[in-house]
């Protein structure tokens, strides 16, 4: 079985939404195609950026028959996670029948501490119950919200295990050690979520990068990829990360793309987040205005 694997700049795409909290679809396959023709490999759908843990499984659904029945699913892999292993099942099912590359899923959050051999077990059972809908499964390792840290040792052990499914990793600790560690497992992709990690992307191994701040400018990120030794195209790429991300990062980045949209109510983050005040979005606008640009 060969699995189609996603490489490359991917944008963790946001979820706009309408006034009754409701994703606004017209927003959402607007801003795809727009990261897709502007640098973007391919997008990761409903992941933390797209605050997938705060909407329903239906609405979920939704935003996934969306984005497959307007875009390549070749091109995406979505967000199945969840702390329940049926929901994770449902969702994970639902992305191959959509016709999602890849499920990205979080472990089972709740229950802490947890053990390697817990955790294997989770995962091999999702692995068992979507069998018959065998799509690439990657871990998502973000320590800081969930509690729980992939160890190298069960991230070698599931890939060798499930080779055909387990297909690599995105991680949002910050740590590029251990991320180029992880990337050092044979056939087990692994995308920081730091757009400036491009720049050693060569050297470290890494099959791209999964950032919400690659929203803003996508483009940057992919020449990035594209010429790995230019520090001025470096030092672009990480003004745009570190201004956005010294706001609060998915307000930020919804507020940016319904900018660009046209569309000021795609900006309305889910609660508990809160929109930028005036103020913060004037601060944001004259920062990035400043950002360097690469000869």
């Amino acid at each position: 079985m060969t699995l189609h694997r996603p490489k490359g700049v991917i944008a963790a795409v946001p979820t706009p939404l309408d006034s009754a909290f409701q994703p606004d679809l017209e927003a959402f396959t607007e801003h795809c195609r727009w990261a897709l023709e502007n640098g973007c490999d391919a997008l990761n759908v409903l992941g933390s950026t797209g605050e997938a843990n705060s909407l329903t499984v239906a609405a979920r659904k939704k935003v996934m028959k969306s984005a497959c029945d307007a875009l390549s699913g070749a091109r995406m892999m979505v967000g199945a996670g969840a702390p329940d292993l049926e929901t994770t099942v449902d969702l994970t099912r639902f992305a191959y029948e959509c016709g999602f590359a890849a499920a990205l899923v979080l472990p089972p959050w709740y229950y802490k501490p947890l053990t390697d051999d817990g955790l294997f077990a989770w995962f091999a059972r999702l692995v068992e119950e979507t069998s018959a809908t065998p799509i690439a499964i990657y871990l998502y390792n973000y320590p800081q919200l969930t509690g729980i840290r992939f160890s190298e040792d069960l991230a070698r052990r599931l890939s060798a295990a499930f080779p055909d499914r387990i297909a690599g990793m995105k991680d949002s600790s910050g740590d590029l050690e251990y991320a180029a560690a992880m990337a050092r497992i044979e056939d087990f992709d692994v995308f920081p979520s730091n757009e400036v990690a491009l720049a050693n992307c060569d050297r470290d191994g890494y099959a791209g990068c999964i950032s919400a701040t690659v929203n803003i400018d996508p483009a940057g990120s992919a020449a990035l990829l594209a010429d790995q030794g230019n520090s001025d195209l470096l030092n672009s790429v990480r003004h745009v990360r570190t201004t956005v991300s010294s706001f609060p990062l998915v307000p930020a980045v919804k507020y940016l793309v319904a900018r660009r949209l046209g569309k000021p109510s795609a900006a309305t983050p889910m609660p508990p987040f809160l929109p930028l005040t005036d103020d913060q979005q004037a601060d944001l606008v004259e920062q990035l205005e400043r950002t360097p640009r690469a000869a």
